[in-house]
């Protein structure tokens, strides 16, 4: 509601977007009053909860919004919170905004990065592939779905959580990639050990109580193996497609095979193989093969996929990871970042909306 801000004020305002619901502050009735008067810009500003994380970031891009405006000389405000009832009836407007938003008619992509054996380099793929794709302009989302083996916020450098607005929660955002992980929800590098019941509510939860915004590519970090999550995921999102990684290893590979045959079963589209540790560049121009050769090209054919990548071992990987600075925003030249980012680049392209019917109505 706007009836008590001031028009010129509206209009500086309505560019200020809360940067966690990622909508502008007087849609969320986060500014419920603004006034100007004598050159003094009068400003009531309701956070959705007392310990938000963005409060002054919020707080600076309203004043300086404000201070924006002909004839403000001084911007004045007032912070408070939200009451509870206005908070839920925010909560229940997003939720009704989009009740379904990965369900079958939705236009953000969905690929889920799946692994047989534990190993072979998944999260770091799937870490630096959200990077890349954040950095070619796309709206990227990533669920932590190694509940048990989680590492997506380790490799991405944060130990941000999630913000709660009632029952809905807000993902942190760092390098420009929207996340959540179990390992947000527990305290230091403690171990989670459920059973398959238990992990598909954790799943669900991810994908309903989770405030994603408008997403172009949400990836999910698959478990290793062909077990709960895997099933869940088949059940929940039929329609996500599949990327698979595995090593040059013949016996990884064959492992790799399984797991997209599930994924299959399930009726996902397998969209390729990625052979992830394809050798060790030499100073002499050669490679070392330290774990073989061939095995990414074999599961591609068995699957009949392409191989959509070939990524080579590289340190400056592997300590970006332990460093949670990601190699393709890092040292975008090395060998295994170009190949992420050309990977990147072949997974790019419109969300997939053939066939699909869009949110439009007839006037």
């Amino acid at each position: 509601m706007t009836a008590g801000i001031d028009p010129a004020l509206l209009r500086a305002l309505a560019t200020v977007i809360d940067p966690e619901i990622r909508r502008p502050l007087v849609e969320l009735d986060m500014i419920p009053a603004a006034t100007l008067a004598d050159g003094v810009a009068s400003i009531r500003l309701e956070l959705t909860v007392a310990a938000c994380p963005a409060a002054d970031r919020i707080e600076a891009d309203v004043r300086q919004a404000a201070a924006s405006v002909a004839g403000v000389e001084r911007v004045e405000m007032e912070i408070a919170v939200m009451a509870p009832a206005t908070r839920q009836a925010l909560v229940e407007r997003l939720r009704g905004s989009r009740p379904q938003q990965f369900g079958p008619d939705t236009l953000t992509r969905i690929i889920a990065v799946a692994s047989g054996k534990g190993g072979v380099g998944k999260s770091t793929v799937t870490a630096n592939l959200a990077v890349a794709l954040a950095a070619r302009g796309l709206a990227v989302g990533v669920i932590d779905a190694d509940v048990h083996g989680y590492s997506i916020p380790a490799l991405l450098g944060t130990d941000a959580k999630p913000t709660r607005v009632g029952d809905m929660m807000m993902p942190p955002e760092v390098q420009g990639v929207r996340l959540v992980s179990i390992g947000m929800f527990v305290d230091g590098n403690r171990s989670v050990s459920w059973r398959g019941p238990m992990l598909h509510r954790t799943l669900t939860q991810f994908l309903t109580d989770v405030w994603w915004g408008d997403l172009d590519v949400l990836l999910i970090d698959m478990p290793p193996g062909t077990g709960d999550v895997a099933i869940s995921l088949g059940q929940l999102l039929p329609h996500a497609e599949v990327l698979v990684v595995t090593t040059p290893q013949k016996a990884a590979a064959d492992v790799a095979e399984r797991a997209a045959e599930v994924a299959r079963q399930t009726g996902q589209r397998v969209l390729g193989v990625v052979e992830n540790m394809a050798g060790l560049p030499q100073p002499d121009g050669g490679l070392l093969e330290l774990f073989g050769a061939g095995g990414g090209e074999e599961a591609a054919r068995r699957l009949e996929v392409p191989l959509l990548a070939r990524i080579p071992l590289s340190i400056a990987l592997r300590e970006g990871g332990d460093a949670g600075a990601p190699v393709v925003s890092g040292d975008p030249a090395d060998p295994a970042a170009a190949a992420i980012i050309a990977l990147a680049a072949a997974l790019r392209g419109t969300r997939p909306i053939a066939g699909r019917s869009l949110p439009l109505a007839p006037r």
